[in-house]
């Protein structure tokens, strides 16, 4: 079992043992598209979700393209959470990739719940560690 401490900072401390990881890539159709191009929602939504989840925020990026799709990353101490949206299409592609106590379902339940999804398509791939 591989075990990563994270870098001591303000954030909170914790030894992560890593005994599984798993990819949960989401797809999701939205009833209001709006949504999709508001990146400071979308930053709140993710948190939201991570936070549901157990999962430790040490970073993020987002970046506004020209027709205001949306791409936003939070970094996880327990590796990263994005969005990708196309708000032409009422979609957004969601990933978690996670190990550990993150709670993979609780993280894409908030986030499909705020966001207000019509329809949505969801897989869990198992990663190889070691």
């Amino acid at each position: 079992m591989l075990e990563i401490e994270p870098p001591r900072d303000k954030r909170r401390a914790a030894k992560h043992q890593i005994d599984q990881m798993v990819l949960h890539p989401l797809d999701v159709w939205v009833r209001e598209p709006s949504v999709l191009t508001d990146v400071e929602r979308l930053r709140a939504i993710l948190r939201s979700g991570a936070d549901a989840g157990g999962a430790t925020v040490v970073g993020e990026e987002f970046f506004v393209f020209p027709n205001r799709a949306v791409t936003g990353v939070l970094l996880l101490a327990q590796s990263h959470l994005s969005i990708h949206t196309w708000p032409e299409l009422a979609l957004a592609n969601v990933d978690l990739l996670s190990y550990g106590c993150v709670r993979g379902d609780e993280v894409l339940r908030v986030i499909c719940n705020q966001l207000d999804v019509e329809r949505s398509e969801q897989i869990r791939i198992p990663r190889t560690i070691g």
